[in-house]
């Protein structure tokens, strides 16, 4: 049995895509960027696109939704255009705040070998 995709009917409708909206809180603060935020505990979720400085960095804490996590990796992804590398995405990878101090604490347990 083969099944066909069909392309909705636009008519005269215009199609809008949905982007996050960086409100600035003041204007010395316009170094915002969207992140992709993924929980990388496993199994590793999707905690959507959010808006942080553009400086963020591992180990920093940041609240995404009410909740305190503690970034452990920021990938920044670049795509090849037209000869030039532009950047496509920008990643944030988090645990939340009590699982960081636990895996710290377990790692000084471990003898330096």
């Amino acid at each position: 049995m083969a099944m066909s995709m069909k392309r909705p009917m636009l008519g005269n409708r215009s199609t809008k895509l949905v982007q996050p909206v960086c409100k600035r809180r003041d204007r010395a603060d316009t170094n915002s960027h969207h992140y992709r935020v993924t929980l990388v505990t496993p199994p590793p979720k999707n905690l959507g696109i959010h808006c942080l400085p553009s400086n963020t960095q591992c180990g920093e804490t940041v609240t995404v939704s009410g909740e305190s996590y503690i970034v452990s990796g920021v990938v920044y992804q670049y795509q090849l255009k037209k000869g030039r590398y532009a950047p496509s995405a920008k990643k944030l990878e988090v645990q939340p705040t009590g699982r960081y101090i636990l895996n710290m604490y377990l790692d000084s347990l471990l003898p330096d070998s």
